[in-house]
Parts: structure tokens; C-alpha cells; sequence
């Protein structure tokens, strides 16, 4: 096994052999294919053809991830209700946690992106490209051993479900019990629609009455109002 290794290896380039060795040390197994892993990384910012970039990677992933995580939490909490594991899901695979999770696994450093746009940094493209990640190591290694990955490489080392449990992270409920307890006038309104590349990006902007108070950004009208009321929140608190 170890010379047909060697042999794969010397068939490939400098930089797929570092992208080799990473990979076996974040994933905990040798990759098959390297290829659906050069691409899992690809923004759509970086090739001159986005279809050349992880979003249909991504969204593979996405639905595996959602897929794994229920059964997991299904057989975990055998006793609680269809809502609650509902809501557990939605904060395990919800963009802020999937992108707390890439940064702290170090995707950023190997994500390709157009580095001159500062405000990719500071969006999800590191949680996005770790559910590419995903999609790639479903198509390398098939549902078990993604399955595997999942559970000891992410969820295990680095999600805490007792924290998680007790963290009340739907940011626009809370927005919304803030503004009935202060008898504020609340609103959400979609303020602008762009495409960005192939997807539509939306700005959503928290009206406090009637005056813009804060607003996020997201690639749909949920995930934006989310993003908002956090910096609403965030606000707040200063």
C-alpha cells in the first residue's frame, strides 16, 4: 500500500503533494481523488468560469451534512421532540457555526479566493467550502466514511452541543422579544438584491421606529435577517 502511495504521489505536483499530506492530517484518512478536493476549495471568485468553482460541491455537501446530523442527533436524543431536534440541527449546520468550525480546522488557509476583495474574508466562504469539503468526501469515499469524518472530525472536536443547547442563537427572536419588552416598532425590510456571480445576494435592513439601525447580508432573506439582527444585538449590547 505504501509504494502504490509513492507511486500516486510521484505523479503529482509540488503543490498536490502539500495539498495531499494536509488533507490526510485534516481529514484522518489519504484521499482518493485529489481533484474533487482542489475544486471543494475553489471560490467562485478565483476561476474565470465559475462553474469551475465549489458551489455545486457545496451544495452536496449541505444536504449530506443536514442528512448526518439528524440521524445523530435522532439516535442521541431519543426522547426529545421532532421541533427541538429541529432547532439542535439548525444551530449545528446553521453558516456561523459552519464557518466558526472552518476557520478553527484552518480552510482559510487554503480556500482560493480573490484575496483583494476584503469583504470575502469576512463572510461564510470558509464554512461554505467546508461543506464542499464534504460533498468532495462523499464523491472520494463514499456515505460511510463521510459519515465518519462528520462525527469525529467536526462535530465531536468541535462542536459543543451542552453550549449549544443552552444558546439561544435564533438572533431575530431575540431581536423581536427585545423590541415587545422595550415597546419598540419593529421592522424587517429587504433593501437591496444583487447577483453575485451565479447566486442572488440580499440585504436585509432592522428598522427600530422606523429608522435603519443595522443591516446584514446573505444569500437568502433568512440568512440575511439573521446576520442583521445579530449586528442589531451586537449594537444593542455596546
Amino acid at each position: 500500500m505504501r509504494r502504490l502511495i509513492n507511486r500516486i504521489l510521484s505523479r503529482t505536483s509540488s503543490t498536490d503533494k502539500q495539498l495531499v499530506l494536509q488533507l490526510e492530517h485534516l481529514l484522518g484518512f489519504r484521499p482518493k481523488h485529489i481533484d474533487y478536493y482542489k475544486l471543494a476549495f475553489m471560490h467562485r471568485s478565483q476561476p474565470d468560469d465559475v462553474t469551475d468553482s465549489n458551489e455545486r460541491l457545496e451544495f452536496l455537501g449541505d444536504a449530506i451534512l443536514g442528512a448526518i446530523i439528524a440521524e445523530y442527533l435522532f439516535k442521541k436524543y431519543p426522547y426529545q421532540s421532532e421541533g427541538y431536534l429541529t432547532e439542535l440541527r439548525s444551530r449545528i449546520v446553521r453558516r456561523e457555526t459552519m464557518n466558526n468550525v472552518a476557520l478553527r480546522m484552518g480552510l482559510n488557509k487554503m480556500v482560493q479566493y480573490n484575496q483583494n476583495d476584503r469583504g470575502l474574508s469576512r463572510s461564510h466562504i470558509f464554512g461554505n467550502a467546508l461543506e464542499a469539503l464534504i460533498g468532495a468526501v462523499y464523491l472520494d469515499q463514499g456515505f460511510i466514511n463521510t459519515r465518519t469524518f462528520i462525527l469525529n472530525q467536526l462535530v465531536r472536536s468541535y462542536i459543543d452541543l451542552a453550549t449549544m443547547e443552552s444558546t439561544d442563537t435564533n438572533y431575530k427572536n431575540q431581536l423581536l422579544s427585545w423590541a415587545q419588552r422595550g415597546n419598540k416598532v419593529l421592522a424587517f425590510e429587504t433593501i437591496d438584491e444583487k447577483m453575485d456571480a451565479t447566486r442572488k445576494l440580499f440585504t436585509v435592513g432592522i428598522m427600530i421606529d422606523g429608522e435603519l439601525f443595522a443591516e446584514g447580508t446573505g444569500y437568502n432573506k433568512k440568512e440575511a435577517g439573521q446576520v442583521a439582527a445579530q449586528k442589531a444585538l451586537e449594537k444593542i449590547k455596546e
